[in-house]
């Protein structure tokens, strides 16, 4: 035997890339068609008015309503994940989440589509905290971030998808249903396929993995076990959603990223509607410009995270690219439709920075047994904006016929998260 192969570290360097090259690719898949199934009715405001004869009030809390189905089992779906195991929890969220999204497809009342707009988001509960605690049960601590890191880009490709496949379905109805309808059912079975598959390809525990060798399992599952003996002796925690909710650090996280999610949310939900006021536009006209702004927005993700990373400061980053947010939501307010949307561009490279730009903070701040528990909390409560922007845009808009108040709104609230992140800590908690 070489000395390679005996070498306990060469043996966990590779089972580590072959967990990366295994179940990367799947998750990241599962995140984008996760965002698709959640974002696709921003697409279909025009389309709803019109069959289902919802307003823009009724539009814009269906589409919040997902957000506290979501928030209510984010938790307990995640306590559960642990109980059951992330082989048949994950598949059992994705499976779910898609059967919700393809029945989307035949919602013929405003209360049918407040129901199933609640029922998707309680479907969806637990994935992204799910996968999150996946990785702390297959990966040593030094190899988390960088793999949370790409999961996270799966949102940022969803983004650019999202506009241009959405358009295209809508373009291309099928089984005699209307372009919008067979575009929901056909995003909804998608996931339902990714679902079965994950069952086939994911093991809830190294141990169960068989693509694995012996050796490999041994040292990965030997390297976890030693980094949690090592937590456990240093200090016993005890963690309760009552117990985290007294930490002011914690309450200050879940405010921040409330603000960064209000924002991204309204963008993502009425920005189709501001585009369609450009011109005389095709479903998948709309689509491709819908995805500009997250394009520009990614390219300014990467240089951010690469400058945050060199230069340190973590919240004079975040800080920065919430004003920058900010900037371009209140001069989209200052021009015609074709000025606002250069200025949503704008905007989105200050606040899907400060999205990636912000976890690093909470990360640095948690004891690593708790992180999970409290990804998880931070991402319910904060997801909550997803709530609060399309319902208010939503209310404003049947009042005003007109979303510039709330824009307005969006700005303050990114002005005020900007001096909030100067109050968080980014080393451990004592």
């Amino acid at each position: 035997m070489s000395a390679f192969a005996e070498n306990p570290a060469a043996r966990l360097d590779e089972a580590v890339a072959k967990v990366k090259q295994r179940v990367l690719p799947l998750f990241i898949l599962m995140f984008i068609v996760n965002y698709l199934d959640r974002v696709n009715v921003g697409f279909i405001q025009q389309q709803l008015r019109t069959d289902l004869g919802l307003d823009s009030a009724a539009y814009g809390l269906g589409a919040g309503l997902f957000f506290v189905g979501y928030a209510i089992f984010e938790v307990p779906s995640n306590m559960l994940l642990q109980r059951f195991g992330a082989r048949l929890w994950l598949t059992r969220i994705t499976v779910v989440w898609g059967v919700v999204a393809s029945l989307m497809a035949f919602a013929r009342t405003e209360n049918e589509f407040y129901l199933l707009r609640f029922a998707l988001g309680s479907a969806e509960a637990g994935f992204f905290p799910g996968v999150i605690y996946y990785f702390t049960r297959w990966l040593p601590s030094a190899e988390r971030g960088k793999a949370i890191a790409l999961f996270l880009s799966g949102s940022a490709i969803a983004s650019i998808l999202s506009g241009p496949l959405s358009g295209a379905l809508m373009q291309a109805p099928l089984f005699g249903l209307k372009g919008w309808q067979s575009m929901l059912l056909i995003e909804g079975l998608f996931s339902v396929a990714i679902g079965v598959g994950a069952w086939f390809w994911l093991d809830s525990l190294p141990r169960d993995a068989r693509w694995l060798t012996p050796a490999q399992r041994d040292a990965l599952e030997g390297a976890i076990e030693a980094e949690q003996r090592e937590r456990d002796a240093s200090q016993p925690i005890q963690t309760s959603l009552f117990k985290l909710l007294r930490d002011p650090q914690i309450v200050l996280f879940c405010l921040i990223y409330f603000s960064i999610q209000l924002t991204i949310y309204a963008a993502t939900f009425w920005l189709p509607s501001i585009i369609r006021k450009m011109g005389n536009l095709t479903d998948l006209q709309v689509g491709f410009l819908n995805s500009v702004p997250w394009t520009i927005s990614i390219l300014g993700m990467y240089v951010a995270a690469g400058a945050a990373a060199r230069w340190k400061r973590q919240q004079l980053w975040v800080a920065g690219a919430l004003v920058i947010a900010a900037t371009g939501l209140f001069l989209s307010t200052t021009g015609g439709p074709v000025f606002a949307f250069v200025a949503i561009c704008f905007a989105a490279l200050g606040f899907k920075s400060a999205s990636s730009l912000f976890w690093p903070i909470p990360q640095g701040y948690l004891d690593a047994r708790i992180m999970a528990a409290v990804i998880a909390l931070i991402n319910s409560l904060g997801n909550l904006g997803g709530f609060v922007a399309p319902t208010v845009f939503g209310r404003l808009e049947q009042a005003t016929g007109s979303v510039q108040y709330g824009l307005y709104g969006l700005s303050i609230a990114s002005v005020l998260a900007a001096g909030l992140v100067f109050l968080a800590r980014t080393t451990p908690r004592a």
